[in-house]
């Protein structure tokens, strides 16, 4: 059987490991396995290591039950041979020792600590070295519990007692030492502050050790210092850098690899421009040195394999990929939702390589933040190496220069510009470089520089980069095909509705794709589709676009069961699908409706059932709802009235009254979005459910969970528009909560936006309700909704405060001005609440008189009086 998938770990071990297992029902036999891996000197040492590593899932699983002699037995059997002559041995007993403590023994086993601590001092070095080793693997597993009052803090005995061994005469000792402090860095453990300066001491004696692992742990210790006591090491600052900038060049990959994360790290520091200033000469040509793929990262990527399409994949490399739950924003005034301000940033911005953190990610990943700080600063250090690197004969070098290119496109990019006229036609051209390695990561080098190509008039590089991507797209070899479909997809959003002339050809590439990609690549096509149908909109509803895309995608769909995590991703896309050919995918609606309810009900069901029965029944994979959920908002979206005939013919209110009440907070954020879209669609479903539904949506205003208060809010000013007069019994339910949130500092503008737009619609529907309180809410009101684009959300929260101030006029007074900034923020409101607006400011102005208005109008900006003059005449 293949021993690294779950389901089969069940079946029958090896012959040795069963008969191990048998013995496992009697009682001393944990007796007998310490005696094997302590005292059976005559067997060989895995076998005694296996002893002790089987004895050690038996302290995991059943320490509690060990009788008391026993337990006591296996300590002290641990403690006497953790000298043992082998390596092996020596490690399994520490592991052992290191569990038994975990176990929340170290309260128990107060001798552990001293005896360990007294053991370094002994003459003999295996037992020197073992008992260390196992303190390491303590200090990893409990630092928290080391550094408090529990233990009596021996942390305080300990820390300088590890001070001491950073001159012992054996590297392996030192390394151990450095390793143990460093585990009470971070937390800043109050016995390593009080040592603070000697252990600083202690690392720079080390600074030259000749051992590679000693080496490794000092460059750890000062990145980790860096984050918490710079204070401590801006006094040497000069000197630390000279040595990292020797280190990150280090024959050793691993200690080369520790010291990159300096530059890593200094790069989020404030002090950072100014101690790097005068070393970018140096550290610019090694960070790009480090670029390079080393010839390890060659072999393992199969850099030499051009073709290899037809290889299936194997699962272990398709990482687990997260849904990015429903969050409903409101669109700003220049283009669509601003870039950065999502509620749950997702960054995966990562050059294409090994999933493992290595120098060369290190190295790019250091001069991409770098290049955040510095600038164009960065440029003349680095324009004269890109030259020489990316016109290079070696595939290698040439490709690291790409790579550089790429790094830099965030930080440097005004200075970049001059040049990118001529280097985008070159990286268009690498693009079909022989070496797929270069191909891939010219893809993601363009992808970064995709939002000035769409800035140029498209035929001068657009064209040609989609040309030629869509070429990468259909490319032989895997990487290459998974580099140009994220390229793509990043294309596709920067691009929007300038790719709608090419959609037939996009299409024929993506759709051709379907069918040659493996696995992993099926899932990232599932993507740079839904990307683009999100990017072109209603453009897609073309009868002969549909025809391309659904007969695949409804392919897929059916060959999928319910249990596939490939759901996910093709849920997704269907879900952008739907939404962008509204009226367009109801042919395809029903099957793809009915799943998704079947979806919410499967898993509710199996919650259920595991719930009340824990031990007989799994955890449900709560995703598959959250993902149905989504698709559902999408269809709801898309299809608007046309849903109408589903939801009748389903039980999906009932599901939706269940998903409100999850424990798990996606689950609830999925569940408002589709409420407050079920509203929008088919309200006559939604309104019976109304009593039992808005108490549950009062209780989700809450704003530590962000996305999920911010969809509950939005749905409840959905409901409110749609329940009118009827709205009033539910005004108590979550006003006060509303008015909360708008007042509170730090709340992210998302959130803010949403709120003040459910207060103006609940003081649409119910003025007499809310306007009592608009003294304590005007004025964050106004200033939030000042920069949202015209469009229905703002007319009705509008219409909302106008009315409100019609019953309470003297709430808005003391604000007034921020009032009429928020009026004058409407380019082009409808003709009715242009004249509301017009009575607020003329009943204002007559109220205060012609000389106070000239005062008050005198503290406007200019603009702001322009506008109000030019538009209403005051």
């Amino acid at each position: 059987g293949d021993w690294n998938q779950e389901s089969q770990r069940s079946q029958t071990p090896p012959p040795k490991y069963a008969k191990l297992e048998q013995l496992n029902q009697f009682p001393d036999f944990n007796n007998y396995l310490i005696f094997v891996l302590t005292r059976l000197k005559s067997e060989d040492e895995p076998t005694r290591s296996l002893s002790g590593l089987i004895l050690k899932n038996n302290v995991k699983a059943h320490y509690q039950n060990f009788p008391p002699a026993v337990a006591d037995f296996i300590k002290q059997e641990c403690l006497s041979n953790i000298g043992d002559p082998s390596p092996l041995i020596r490690a399994t007993i520490g592991i052992l020792i290191t569990t038994i403590a975990s176990k929340g023994e170290l309260q128990t086993w107060p001798e552990l600590l001293p005896q360990l601590c007294n053991l370094l001092n002994s003459e003999d070095y295996n037992t020197c070295e073992g008992s260390f080793g196992a303190l390491q693997k303590i200090c990893e597993d409990s630092s928290e519990l080391l550094d408090s009052d529990a233990l009596n803090r021996p942390l305080n005995i300990m820390i300088p007692k590890f001070l001491q061994f950073f001159k012992h005469c054996s590297p392996k000792i030192r390394s151990h030492a450095i390793a143990c402090v460093n585990q009470f860095i971070i937390g800043r453990a109050q016995a390593l502050m009080d040592n603070i300066d000697t252990f600083i001491e202690s690392l720079f004696a080390l600074a030259a050790d000749e051992d590679s692992e000693v080496r490794k742990n000092v460059c750890r210790a000062l990145v980790m210092l860096l984050e918490v006591r710079i204070d401590r090491l801006i006094p040497h600052m000069h000197s630390i850098v000279q040595y990292m900038l020797q280190r990150t060049q280090d024959p050793d990959e691993n200690v080369a690899l520790e010291a990159c994360e300096f530059w890593l790290t200094l790069a989020e520091q404030p002090i950072c421009k100014e101690v790097l200033s005068g070393h970018l000469v140096q550290l610019i040509p090694i960070l790009v040195n480090g670029m390079k793929y080393s010839e390890i990262d060659i072999i393992l990527l199969k850099g030499d394999v051009e073709e290899d399409e037809a290889i299936p994949d194997s699962e272990q490399d398709i990482k687990p990929r997260f849904h990015k739950s429903r969050t409903v924003t409101l669109q700003h005034e220049g283009g669509e939702g601003e870039e950065g301000e999502d509620i749950d940033e997702d960054d995966d911005d990562d050059d294409d390589t090994l999933s493992d953190w290595n120098l060369r990610k290190c190295s790019a990943a250091a001069l991409d933040v770098l290049a955040n700080v510095f600038r164009d600063e960065l440029l003349p250090h680095l324009l004269p190496l890109l030259k020489d690197l990316l016109f290079h004969p070696d595939w290698v070098v040439k490709e690291s220069g790409i790579l550089v290119l790429g790094a830099i496109a965030e930080g440097c990019v005004q200075g970049m510009v001059p040049y990118l006229p001529e280097l985008i036609p070159h990286l268009i051209q690498c693009l079909c470089d022989k070496k797929a390695l270069v191909r891939s990561i010219a893809c993601w080098t363009l992808s970064r520089y995709a939002h000035w190509v769409v800035s140029q008039p498209p035929d001068a590089y657009l064209k040609p980069l989609m040309t030629e991507l869509l070429k990468r797209i259909l490319d032989g070899n895997k990487r290459v095909q998974e580099a140009a479909c994220s390229a793509f997809a990043t294309l596709e959003e920067e691009a929007c509705t300038e790719l709608v002339p090419y959609l037939g050809f996009i299409l024929d590439t993506l759709v051709f794709a379907f069918g040659k990609y493996q696995h992993k690549n099926l899932l990232i096509l599932y993507d740079a589709i839904g990307t683009l149908a999100d990017s072109v909109g209603h453009h897609l509803n073309q009868p002969e676009y549909i025809q391309k895309l659904m007969p695949p995608l409804i392919q897929k769909w059916n060959e999928l069961k319910d249990e596939d995590k490939d759901l996910f991703p093709l849920l997704e896309c269907l879900s952008s699908v739907a939404t962008a050919l509204q009226s367009g995918f109801l042919p395809y609606c029903e099957p793809v409706y009915q799943r998704c309810v079947t979806l919410v009900q499967k898993t509710l069901a199996q919650a259920m059932m595991y719930n009340q029965h824990p031990e007989q029944y799994e955890a449900p994979d709560k995703d598959f709802m959250i993902v149905a959920l989504d698709l559902l908002s999408g269809l709801a979206e898309g299809l608007g009235g046309h849903v109408e005939q589903l939801v009748a013919r389903s039980n999906i209110m009932t599901l939706l009254f269940q998903c409100m009440q999850d424990t798990m907070p996606e689950v609830r954020q999925s569940s408002f979005a589709l409420l407050g879209d079920l509203t929008k669609a088919c309200f006559l479903h939604v309104k019976p459910c109304i009593a039992e539904f808005m108490p549950i949506l009062g209780l989700n205003l809450n704003p530590e969970f962000i996305s999920v208060c911010n969809n509950a809010t939005w749905a409840i000013g959905e409901i409110s528009i749609q329940m009118g007069v009827e709205m009033e019994p539910y005004v108590g339910l979550v006003l006060n909560h509303l008015v909360e949130i708008i007042n509170r500092p730090n709340t992210p503008k998302t959130l803010l936006e949403n709120t003040a737009i459910t207060i103006g619609r609940l003081g649409y529907v119910c003025p007499q309700e809310v306007a009592p309180m608009l003294p304590q809410f005007i004025r964050p009101w106004c200033q939030s909704l000042r920069n949202i684009r015209d469009n229905e959300e703002k007319d009705s929260a509008f219409r909302g405060i106008c009315l409100m101030i019609g019953v309470n006029p003297g709430g808005v007074v003391q604000d007034f001005i921020f009032f009429c900034d928020a009026v004058a923020s409407w380019m082009n409101p409808k003709e009715d609440l242009r004249d509301m607006f017009y009575k607020i400011l003329h009943g204002f102005k007559d109220q205060v008189g012609e000389e106070n208005w000239q005062q008050f109008s005198e503290q406007f900006p200019p603009q702001l009086k322009e506008r109000l003059s030019a538009c209403y005449g005051v």
